[in-house]
């Protein structure tokens, strides 16, 4: 029986998520499997995958083979790494310390590059949260300006028209005096 490794997909429209599964290739994708090995949520940055390492390293070793995308989830995940350090144990290349060794070394520095990109990211957002910010207080300083300039345009109006009318009282009054 030929066997797959690959992504049944599950989940609602334009959200979907996929579970990895070993299944006979004759299978329909989202049918019947023999096991179901882990999941792969693209919708989360970044992608969230969660995989039984041990039962993948299984099923590659017994000779399950991959679909495309899966596979470069398993790169991803090491398995096809740990797999090509097996077979170098048993062709007798190194010993399984060294594999262990250099898979080992392998993962700290994925680990490494991962904390560095998650870093970078959060350092985005806060600097776009920073520049919206500024941007937003900027915005709100020009119109605080401009409605302080309109109210001292119309103070400034009602005074001058307090002032007219006054002089127009104090036109008037001399104006009375004189003819009475």
């Amino acid at each position: 029986m030929a066997t797959k490794i690959r992504l049944q997909r599950h989940g609602r429209k334009r959200y979907a998520f996929y579970p990895i599964v070993v299944a006979d290739s004759r299978a329909p994708r989202d049918g019947r499997f023999i096991e179901r090995i882990g999941s792969y949520n693209p919708n989360t940055n970044p992608a969230t995958i969660s995989l039984d390492f041990d039962r993948a390293l299984y099923w590659v070793e017994t000779g399950a083979q991959p679909t495309d995308t899966v596979r470069s989830i398993l790169s991803k995940e090491g398995v096809m790494l740990m797999k090509h350090l097996r077979g170098g144990v048993k062709k007798g290349a190194f010993t399984e310390e060294e594999a262990k060794r250099r898979f080992d070394a392998w993962k700290a520095d994925r680990t490494k590059t991962a904390e560095a990109d998650k870093a970078k990211n959060e350092a985005k957002a806060a600097a776009d949260a920073k520049a919206r910010f500024e941007a937003e207080a900027e915005k709100n300083r020009l119109k605080g300006e401009a409605v302080a300039k309109k109210k001292a345009e119309k103070l400034a109006a009602e005074e001058a028209a307090a002032k007219a009318a006054l002089e127009a009282e104090n036109a008037e009054a001399p104006a009375e005096e004189a003819a009475e």
